[in-house]
């Protein structure tokens, strides 16, 4: 099996959220190693270059935060589950997903760096420039490696996902969120995309739905709804949990935006002005851009006439981050007050409440 530096099987998993307790993030993650390296180990019977794939993507998924995990077994404890085996499997696919997910992202958005660490996609191009070649042709080997890389994750997830509710009353309401995940997620990356060629920020209604599909949906309304169904729960009860997952994970976005823009790259590991960069439609673009005089800013940064320096300093005085952050807050206080109205378990609702604040309070 595969060996991972700076972790043992006793070690607590030192993660930046913790949406689950220590002995349930290490059951995940000692499960998330066992799907990788059986897909490493079938791989390498016909591929060594496929088995070289799976080992880094083996070593990333080894160092996430497993917050949708955390919340699809928040889920399914809070009803009762029975099937824990199940939804270790229902957790770890969705892992699977959410890093096929920022593969593609990073592809999109031309990142070539992740959690501090290079991406795939900066792996397979470094090794392109080594061979001698072009910086373009080496970029596009790098993104082309990584689009295989979250297709093979995107495939594994699916079919771990579908292996997780086999059999089970709830199976085909399961299959179907976990499907609902993709579908949103695609959604939104295309509505994200469309928005940025748009001379003009989209308005702060678009880019709140946007930031619901893109990633409420498949980071926190959906691992809930569908941990929640695989516990039995009914159609009604996972679906009012999902919705509390909803306003969380629009409110995780407008906290995302915010450090996207004002964070400090060493704590977020991304570049500071990549979403200005990319003319992302963040909640705090829109929220500025109501001011004509700002509006026309961004125009002349998009025309390369200022900086993405000056642009922030816009944005602080228009006080778009005190804005934002307030909206994130809001969001949160509804999500806790709707779990006290579902009647969820005390635990349940006590991880929740620590879910808004690890959303409210992260710098990374």
């Amino acid at each position: 099996m595969t060996t991972h530096a700076n972790r043992t099987d006793t070690e607590p998993v030192q993660r930046s959220v913790a949406f689950a307790d220590d002995a349930t993030l290490q059951e995940i993650s000692r499960h998330l190693e066992r799907l990788t390296d059986s897909a490493r180990q079938r791989t390498a019977n016909y591929s060594r270059h496929g088995a070289k794939l799976w080992a880094q993507l083996g070593e990333r998924l080894a160092t996430g935060k497993l917050a949708r995990p955390g919340l699809v077994m928040l889920g399914y404890e809070a009803f009762g589950g029975r099937h824990r085996r199940q939804a270790l499997d229902l957790a770890c696919a969705f892992e699977l997903l959410h890093n096929a997910l920022i593969i593609h992202d990073d592809i999109i958005d031309r990142d070539f760096l992740r959690r501090g660490a290079p991406t795939i996609s900066a792996l397979y191009r470094d090794e392109a420039a080594g061979f001698g070649r072009s910086r373009a042709d080496a970029e596009h080997a790098g993104n082309s490696a990584a689009l295989i890389a979250g297709d093979l994750l995107l495939s594994e997830a699916i079919k771990v996902a579908g292996r997780a509710a086999a059999g089970l009353d709830n199976e085909e309401q399961v299959e179907a969120c976990f499907f609902q995940a993709i579908e949103q997620a695609g959604a939104g990356e295309l509505e994200d995309l469309l928005f940025s060629l748009n001379p003009h920020p989209a308005t702060t209604a678009d880019v709140l739905h946007m930031e619901e599909l893109k990633t409420a949906a498949y980071s926190f309304q959906l691992p809930l709804q569908a941990g929640a169904l695989l516990a039995g729960a009914d159609a009604l009860q996972a679906q009012l949990l999902g919705t509390i997952g909803s306003k969380l994970g629009v409110a995780y976005q407008v906290i995302d935006d915010v450090l996207g823009t004002f964070g400090n790259p060493q704590d977020t590991g991304k570049p500071a002005d990549s979403d200005l960069r990319e003319f992302k439609s963040t909640i705090l673009l829109s929220l500025a851009a109501e001011d004509p005089q700002f509006a026309a800013l961004l125009q002349e940064f998009r025309a390369g006439r200022v900086s993405a320096h000056q642009v922030r300093q816009a944005m602080a005085q228009q006080d778009a981050e005190t804005f934002a952050r307030e909206l994130a807050r809001q969001l949160c206080t509804s999500a806790t007050r709707s779990a006290a109205f579902l009647r969820l378990p005390e635990d349940a609702q006590s991880r929740l409440h620590h879910c808004t604040r690890l959303i409210l309070e992260r710098s990374w």
